[in-house]
Formats: structure tokens, C-alpha cells, sequence
């Protein structure tokens, strides 16, 4: 149930952002929007906020989130839109860097909620 009500924040997050720069900024169409958020949410969530942040710190998954935003953003882009190249590269730039700043503060959740956590089980010498 946590990761749930933690992958809804982080889709909403997600949309909002994505949707303002991308469907209102460079008229990406909702479903365009709608398809990078669940694609890059789904990636993000299991490897930046899972898998990196509980191995790492924050700052460091904030940087892979940073920049596994940037290359989804980037190369989905390039399959769904007509923008240049150089035009891209500036949109995905802006959008991951503004997503950066939600994830940080986003994995201050998932570390108060122990999501991504291994419970280490300590063996016993007794017998």
C-alpha cells in the first residue's frame, strides 16, 4: 500500500511538471505526456528511488533521477515529437532539472517511510 500512495505523489509530481513544460510549453498532446510519466515513473521509481537512493544518499540518487529524466524525456521526445534536436535537448534539460528538485525532496519521503529498505536479518551464533 505504501509504494502505491508513493508511486501516485511521484505520477503526480511527474504529470504536472511534464504537462506544464511539455503539453502547455511545446504542445505534446496529454497522451504523449501521459506515456513519458508512466514510462519514466516506472523506470525511476524502481531504479533512483529503490534501488540506488537506499544504497547511496540522496544527493546521488537525485543526480541518477536527474538524469534518467533527461534521456527519457530526450528519446521518447524524439519518437512523439517534430522538435529539433537542439530544441529537445533544451526541453528535457529543463523539465529533468525541475524534476530533480521534486525528487529530492521526494526520496525524504520514501526515506522516512523505509521504502526501498532490505531488512537485514542477523544471524544468531546461538545454537
Amino acid at each position: 500500500m505504501e509504494h502505491g500512495k508513493a508511486l501516485a505523489i511521484k505520477g503526480l509530481m511527474t504529470i504536472l511538471v511534464l504537462y506544464l513544460i511539455l503539453g502547455l510549453g511545446y504542445e505534446f498532446s496529454f497522451g504523449n505526456v501521459l506515456l513519458i510519466t508512466v514510462i519514466l515513473g516506472v523506470v525511476s521509481y524502481l531504479l533512483g528511488d529503490l534501488t540506488i537512493l537506499p544504497k547511496t544518499s540522496n544527493v546521488t540518487a537525485t543526480m541518477a533521477d536527474l538524469g534518467m529524466a533527461f534521456v527519457v524525456i530526450w528519446l521518447l521526445g524524439m519518437g512523439l515529437t517534430d522538435l529539433s534536436t537542439e530544441t529537445l535537448v533544451g526541453v528535457a534539460i529543463i523539465s529533468a532539472a525541475i524534476l530533480a528538485l521534486g525528487e529530492y525532496f521526494f526520496h525524504q519521503y520514501i526515506l522516512r517511510k523505509g521504502l526501498g529498505t532490505r531488512k537485514r536479518y542477523q544471524l544468531s551464533n546461538e545454537y
